[in-house]
C-alpha cells in the first residue's frame, strides 16, 4: 500500500485541519470495520436514520457521542457471572466495538432508541435561512430604492 506524507501541507496552510485529518483517516484505513453491521436510510427530505445491529447489548452497554461533526457509537458488554448453564455454542457476538460516522455540516442527532436488537439513531439536516433558496421579485420599469439612493449620492 502506498504511503502519503501530508506533513508539508500542514506547514503551508491555515484552517484546513479538519480536511487533512479526514484525508489522514482515509489514507490510514487498511480495511473498514464490519462489526456491527448497520444501515443508513433517508426517512424524509432532510431526515436520516442509522440503524445498527446490536443484538445482546442493552442501553446501559451502549454510548453515543457527537463531537465536531463526528458521531461515535461505542458498545461494551458488561461481563455477567450469572449464567444458568454452560454455553455450548456462542454465535452472537458480544465483543466491544466503536463505530464512527462523519456527519455533514448542519446535521444534528435528534434521538436514539433501542428496539428489537437494533439501535436507531435519528438525524436531521437543518439548513440555515441564509442558505435556503429565496425568490427575488423583478421590478419592471422602476428603480429600486437602494439603487435610487446610490444614484443620488453619486450626483
Amino acid at each position: 500500500m502506498r504511503q502519503f506524507d501530508l506533513a508539508p501541507l500542514y506547514r503551508n496552510t491555515v484552517g484546513f485541519d479538519r480536511l487533512f485529518s479526514m484525508l489522514d483517516q482515509l489514507v490510514g484505513v487498511e480495511s473498514a470495520p464490519t462489526y456491527p453491521p448497520y444501515n443508513i436510510e433517508r426517512t424524509g427530505e432532510n431526515a436520516y436514520r442509522i440503524s445498527v445491529a446490536v443484538a445482546g447489548f442493552t442501553d446501559a452497554d451502549l454510548s453515543l457521542e457527537v463531537k465536531e461533526n463526528a458521531l461515535t457509537l461505542k458498545g461494551e458488554k458488561k461481563v455477567s457471572e450469572e449464567r444458568s448453564g454452560e454455553v455450548l455454542y456462542q454465535g452472537i457476538a458480544a465483543r466491544s466495538f466503536e463505530r464512527r460516522f462523519q456527519l455533514a455540516d448542519g446535521v444534528q442527532v435528534t434521538g436514539a432508541a433501542l428496539e428489537n436488537g437494533l439501535l436507531h439513531v435519528d438525524l436531521v439536516r437543518e439548513i440555515p435561512e441564509a442558505k435556503k433558496p429565496r425568490r427575488i421579485e423583478i421590478a419592471q420599469g422602476r428603480i429600486t430604492p437602494t439603487i435610487e439612493a446610490e444614484l443620488k449620492k453619486a450626483a
